[in-house]
């Protein structure tokens, strides 16, 4: 991988770093990585905000621009937009309902039988991260005192959820119908409304 894609890589699962994290990080010279942040800024990949520092000059933090996502996996995110278009167009919002609710039943199936054997909620949550990760969420588990986070860093379907937000609510009823008796779980960052990632707030249901 690129210099520049770990660099992208980095920023797009743990938020805006200053150019000094980014090189003890990868063992490179600051010097070096303010190099390819000055190039990412040009191809308009980056950003950068001067944060105000407890003494002497401000920090720089760079961050990802909406532009970036194109360096990540969009699943034919035109494609997928049409195909939404033309069955509401051709069959109406019901058929495109009926499948929406078709996709939230085989996904359920799938993450069911993958969890089937697994004890122990925590354990659940690290195989669902897992099998998010493969379809391109780049989903991660946070753990803060008794609460669980399920923390999805991109969405490779932003496009067909922009498009129908009927699919982020498809997706939010999932993670409830896999836990229902383990945990209530609430979607607390959406990235459909701007935020940097997808934020899934679980918390264990006193057995």
């Amino acid at each position: 991988m690129k210099t520049s894609d770990k660099i992208l890589q980095m920023l797009k699962t743990r938020g805006a770093l200053t150019a000094k994290v980014i090189a003890t990080e990868l063992g490179l010279t600051t010097m070096a990585v303010r190099q390819h942040l000055q190039s990412l800024e040009e191809s308009r990949d980056l950003v950068y905000e001067d944060r105000k520092a407890t003494r002497g000059r401000p920090t720089r933090y760079w961050a990802l621009t909406p532009q970036s996502n194109s360096h990540f996996s969009d699943r034919h995110e035109e494609l997928t937009v049409q195909l939404i278009d033309s069955v509401k167009t051709i069959f109406g919002d019901g058929a495109l309902e009926q499948l929406i609710t078709h996709r939230e039943q085989a996904t359920y199936t799938l993450y069911s039988q993958a969890l089937a054997n697994v004890d122990g909620l925590q354990a659940k949550l690290n195989i669902l991260a897992k099998l998010r990760t493969e379809e391109g969420y780049m989903a991660t588990i946070e753990q803060h005192q008794e609460l669980y986070f399920l923390l999805e860093n991109h969405c490779p379907i932003c496009a067909a959820a922009t498009s129908c937000l009927n699919f982020c609510r498809s997706e939010l009823q999932l993670f409830q119908s896999l836990f229902t008796a383990e945990a209530n779980i609430t979607r607390e960052e959406h990235i459909i409304e701007g935020a940097r990632r997808c934020a899934y707030k679980i918390v264990p249901i006193a057995g």
